[in-house]
């Protein structure tokens, strides 16, 4: 072999093969894994500019690659107050008034990642926006799950939002007994309404943020992700990013496909799949079968207890099937967000029917609840079950008291998030956080995929402890099943010879350490395509 660019050596490295003897070093070249074997090795590696690090007891896996993220919606949603940490009306008034203080006259109070819980019984409406800051400031508040939003009186104003709405998907204004709006505008067509008349980024700054959450996720141990979205201006930040330099993170786009699309939107999609730089491309399609259980649009066999969630977000259903027949057979790889076990199991045959043309298995991402029949179909039809353990340990109690699961009653709250049972019936998991949904550092991801808690909270109660996967399970979830969901399979996803050098370096061990020790594990380094993207 020529001398390698870069020679890692660590007392464990996990290299995603079945069998083999240990391996203490990784040889580097070109962008690629030139060898392994053991720290004696290096002599024959080693050439004059081979760059050599020791990182002693630490622990080389392949690089952890995160399956849902949302990267250039992620940064515009993320602006203004956080409120992830609100718990009440309470907090929340508090929160607004806050960030309120900071906004001059007439600006915009922006604030994102409230949950619906904060609400309690009471229905979401925009009451804590107006007794915080009055009727006439303009104020939108992101939920959490990017489905809905809260806005302010003047911001409905602004927005020409005075009463019930049509829309060609799912979406809808909800209004009170006199059809007055309440402020909460769920699903995407109608949150748009409020993006339209908000202030845009500036093109700078949209730009620092981007890069900067990139190098933020490299220091977590990511060296890739998929995004779900690729809209507005995703290629031109991905341009920029890269002629400032190599993105510290690889990039698998899907574009939406979304209710309404006619032959030409359908035709710019394939177009798309020809997208793409030195570590990012377009690579698919994305789907929203429905919507979410939390505000009532998901598509459920039977209504949940408040009688909604009960319809597509595509008026027509068969609609999104030709589409995707469509798609497919032009050799896109299709991703489809659906949440609601009928929304599952419309999705599961529609992949049937339409089989695949691309070497990329179709995905399906989040399943939310669904029965057993449904679960073994994954691995029979070789369909990519994407799920986001935070989803499950962030927004829902063992106690079945938040809004989600009252929402769905015990039954199918009980039959939620069943990623052991499609793991053990033969199904491909890719794992990945939903970002800016939930968190994304994969550390945290893995401890909650193990304990079906939020790591660290060693006080809350486990939801669903069946579900829990091992160890070994979870990292997968992050590396081969990851590299198998992209049809990536004899290119990357282990540290063995001929594949990408997409490395990831914990400080201890992923396989061995406790999950809650293991979500604060340091991470220092990550190589991705053979260079060094993080560096403690």
């Amino acid at each position: 072999m020529p001398a390698a660019d870069l020679i890692l050596l660590a007392d464990t490295v996990v290299t995603g093969a079945s069998d083999g003897p240990p391996v203490r070093a990784v040889a580097v070249a070109g962008g690629l894994i030139a060898a392994v074997g053991d720290r004696s090795d290096i002599r024959d590696w080693r050439g004059p500019h081979t760059e050599v690090i020791d990182l002693g007891a630490a622990t080389i896996t392949p690089g952890l690659v995160d399956g849902h993220f949302h990267p250039v919606m992620g940064i515009g949603m993320t602006r203004g107050a956080d409120l992830t940490a609100v718990r009440s009306i309470a907090d929340l008034t508090a929160a607004l008034r806050r960030a309120g203080e900071s906004v001059g006259r007439g600006g915009w109070v922006e604030a994102w990642g409230l949950d619906p819980n904060a609400f309690g019984d009471v229905p979401v409406t925009n009451a804590p926006i107006v007794e915080a800051l009055g009727p006439d400031v303009l104020c939108a508040v992101q939920m959490f799950d990017a489905h809905s939003a809260i806005g302010s009186p003047r911001a409905l104003e602004l927005a020409g939002v005075d009463g019930p709405r049509e829309f060609a998907s799912g979406a809808s204004v909800a209004c009170d007994a006199d059809g007055r709006p309440t402020g909460h505008l769920l699903e995407m067509e109608a949150t748009a309404l409020l993006d339209e008349v908000m202030p845009a980024d500036e093109p700078g700054e949209r730009r620092a943020r981007f890069r900067r959450l990139l190098g933020e996720m490299a220091a977590s141990g990511l060296t890739g992700a998929n995004a779900m979205d690729f809209e507005d201006d995703s290629a031109d930040l991905f341009a920029a990013g890269e002629d400032e330099g190599e993105l510290p993170v690889r990039w698998r786009c899907a574009p939406f496909v979304n209710p309404g699309v006619d032959a030409d939107g359908l035709a710019a999609v394939v177009e798309l799949q020809r997208a793409g730089g030195r570590r990012w491309r377009v690579d698919g399609a994305k789907f929203m079968i429905d919507g979410v259980i939390d505000v009532g649009t998901a598509w459920l066999e039977a209504p949940d207890t408040l009688g909604e969630s009960t319809s597509s977000l595509w008026p027509s259903p068969e609609d999104y099937r030709a589409a995707v027949r469509f798609l497919a057979g032009a050799g896109v790889p299709i991703v489809t967000h659906a949440i609601g076990d009928a929304g599952i199991r419309y999705v599961l045959d529609t992949y049937q029917l339409v089989g695949r043309v691309s070497p990329v298995p179709h995905r399906m991402e989040h399943l939310e609840t669904m029965p057993s029949p449904l679960v073994a179909r994954f691995a029979a039809l070789d369909v990519t079950a994407s799920m986001q353990p935070n989803h499950c340990t962030h927004f829902t109690h063992a106690d079945g008291g938040d809004n989600w699961s009252r929402r769905l009653g015990p039954e199918r709250a009980g039959r939620a998030f069943r990623v052991r049972d499609v793991r053990d019936r033969g199904g491909r998991i890719a794992l990945g956080s939903d970002w800016p949904i939930a968190p994304y550092d994969p550390r945290g991801v893995i401890a909650s995929a193990r304990l079906r808690r939020p790591a660290n909270e060693p006080e809350v109660e486990p939801i669903g402890p069946a579900q829990a996967l091992t160890a070994a399970m979870a990292l997968a979830g992050y590396t081969t099943a990851a590299a198998a969901s992209a049809g990536l399979s004899e290119v990357t996803g282990r540290v063995v010879p001929g594949f990408q050098a997409d490395i990831s370096v914990f400080g201890l061990n992923p396989l061995t350490a406790g999950p809650d020790e293991f979500a604060e594990s340091p991470v220092p380094l990550t190589v991705v395509d053979g260079t060094v993207a993080h560096r403690a």
